[in-house]
């Protein structure tokens, strides 16, 4: 494959960076009309009165729509707005999963994958199905066993296997944690832990209670109020269904249009009580997406929680799970959502991380069940939010001083970079000299460097650029490279720079240094025979050179596996045309 076939057939990056847009866009535009005209069209005078929603990108409100009324009964009642709150259901579970991770994150809860025992020591329930079948609790699982735990991970992400209610409850049982706790000993798994995905609204409200009152000595729902609700200034989010409250919510009705009774979940609360208002939904939003200020949780656990826990079965109403997440696919992105149904309402907040995209959509009534209004929404608007982002102009940022990276820089006299000023005064660094692959176009030979700090850049392509190059017969991943961290070091008195990490050559799971591999290479081409003839004789020569006095003792593992002689083929033609490696020099790569 040529240059121009690599070029035709795929184009990089596959998902663009997020980036400040300069609005108006035109197709974006269109998508959020279109989604407009869907909400509008759902509203139905009976069983879907009214709909208020929110798109969010960027840390940024990027549309509202609200729709129908706020009381179909009352023939004056005013449209609904971002501030009418409604009831969010299932949308609750969000947050017994935000305290899990805060108190990770703050290590007053060690691991995620704590068992819920050492939390409860009382705790138990039959599981017939695991491979020590009796009663899932510490009493009877030892350290040498293989049944899974019920961890806390696994709670909070549909994965427990505990039942979906308690045995002989419904969502209004008033019972507290210690009852619930007596009628699980006597209850069954419905499935081994972290097997298979299963609804259950028992984790979660297991989770909340047991957390507050173990690890914070706190009740849950004060908790919630004093270290969510209030940093993120959600002051019409809440539990509690006061007079007031009542007042400022959209009226929840069935499919009859007679309305729904604002029903106390007791102790399923923290499973689906909540209501809330579409602008206090994008703080969370924003919040979930890593901006609004970065208040309530570092970005590795943002990262963390919204990363896809298992793959779930072909029965199951989404393809993977998280925490608390439904999670599925659309153009290649995934779209975490959490979606919740309660008399009289329904909810769903939706996310696409990559593009730092969220929706919220608030029902008062049924859910539409000829279609999903999110993921239509969706439809037209990642591809739309994807081109716009793929057409923004990316702004680099120009060190303070250019002066002392400006100049022509070599390594081992092999290659040759030239580092200049454009005309932003942003760094362009292109390679010159007699080793120049001229198969490369020579805009991909040139690299924009964009400052971060002191003598610490990033590379970048001007995009699309193709996936992969061929460079002196080997493929050069560009996406790989691209937004790679460069990092300049002082030179010492004589203009020289001496590496402090040595170069690694990643063949399968081993690693060798860029010295050992050279070795191997002067083994093999020590006779006179060309480096192309070793190449071809390599696999016939594998056991004399795995028995070689001379051969490295990094290599001995790799001569152990039955694709020895392939791995050594490759690794010796590094060493001969060990220039193939320089794209990872330059651009602070370790492996090659």
């Amino acid at each position: 494959m040529d240059v121009k076939e690599a070029t035709t057939e795929e184009m990089c990056p596959h998902f663009p960076e997020p980036v400040p847009l300069k609005h108006p866009i035109t197709s974006l535009r269109a998508a959020l009309e279109k989604i407009d005209a869907l909400l509008r069209s759902s509203v139905h005078t009976t069983k879907l009165p009214a709909i208020s929603a929110i798109v969010v990108l960027n840390d940024s409100i990027l549309w509202n729509g609200n729709f129908g009324k706020k009381n179909i009964s009352d023939p004056s009642s005013p449209a609904p707005n971002e501030y009418t709150m409604y009831r969010i259901a299932s949308l609750s579970k969000i947050f017994p999963t935000l305290m899990l991770y805060k108190l990770w994150e703050d290590g007053l809860v060690e691991s995620l994958d704590d068992p819920l025992e050492k939390y409860m020591d009382n705790f138990a329930i039959k599981n017939p199905l695991g491979e020590n079948s009796g009663t899932a609790s510490s009493s009877v699982r030892t350290l040498s066993s293989r049944s899974p735990a019920l961890t806390l991970r696994r709670m909070a992400s549909q994965l427990s296997g505990l039942p979906r209610r308690l045995r002989s409850t419904n969502l209004l049982w008033s019972g507290n944690t210690e009852a619930a706790l007596n009628l699980l000993q006597d209850d069954v798994l419905v499935a081994d832990p972290g097997t298979k995905c299963h609804y259950s609204n028992v984790a979660f409200s297991l989770l909340a209670n047991i957390l507050a009152q173990k690890v914070t000595g706190s009740d849950f729902e004060s908790w919630v109020s004093d270290n969510i609700l209030e940093r993120l200034n959600m002051e019409d989010t809440g539990f509690n269904l006061t007079p007031n409250v009542q007042r400022r919510m959209a009226v929840g009705v069935y499919s009859n249009g007679q309305p729904a009774p604002l029903y106390n979940l007791g102790w399923y609360r923290p499973a689906g009580q909540m209501f809330s208002t579409a602008a206090d939904m994008a703080k969370l939003m924003m919040t979930l997406l890593g901006g609004y200020g970065g208040t309530l949780l570092q970005q590795d656990t943002l990262n963390t929680m919204l990363t896809p826990v298992f793959r779930c079965h072909s029965n199951y109403f989404s393809n993977a799970t998280g925490t608390p997440w439904e999670i599925n696919e659309q153009f290649n992105y995934d779209v975490v959502r959490k979606d919740g149904d309660l008399d009289g309402y329904a909810a769903t907040l939706s996310l696409v991380p990559r593009l730092k995209l969220g929706l919220v959509v608030l029902m008062a009534g049924v859910r539409p069940a000829d279609q999903d209004l999110v993921s239509q929404a969706y439809s037209y608007l990642i591809p739309a939010v994807e081109s716009a982002f793929r057409d923004a102009q990316r702004t680099l940022r120009p060190p303070p001083n250019p002066a002392p990276y400006v100049g022509f820089f070599t390594y081992r006299n092999m290659t040759f970079y030239e580092i200049k000023v454009d005309s932003e005064r942003v760094l362009i660094m292109q390679q010159f000299g007699p080793h120049v692959d001229t198969t490369v176009p020579a805009k991909y030979r040139t690299i924009q460097l964009d400052y971060l700090q002191d003598r610490v850049f990033r590379v970048v392509f001007k995009s699309p650029y193709p996936c992969k190059l061929k460079v002196n017969s080997a493929s050069v991943s560009l996406e790989a490279q691209d937004r790679q961290l460069f990092n300049f070091y002082p030179f010492n008195k004589k203009g020289l720079f001496q590496l402090s990490t040595a170069v690694t050559v990643t063949e399968g799971d081993f690693q060798f240094s860029l010295e050992s591999v050279k070795a191997l290479g002067a083994l093999m081409t020590g006779d006179d025979s060309s480096a192309e003839q070793a190449l071809r004789l390599i696999e016939a020569k594998t056991a004399a050179l795995c028995s070689h006095p001379a051969l490295p003792e990094d290599f001995k593992p790799l001569c152990l596996r039955k694709d020895a002689g392939a791995s050594l083929a490759r690794l010796v033609f590094v060493a001969t045309r060990y220039d193939s490696c320089e794209i990872c020099e330059y651009a602070a790569c370790t492996g090659c």
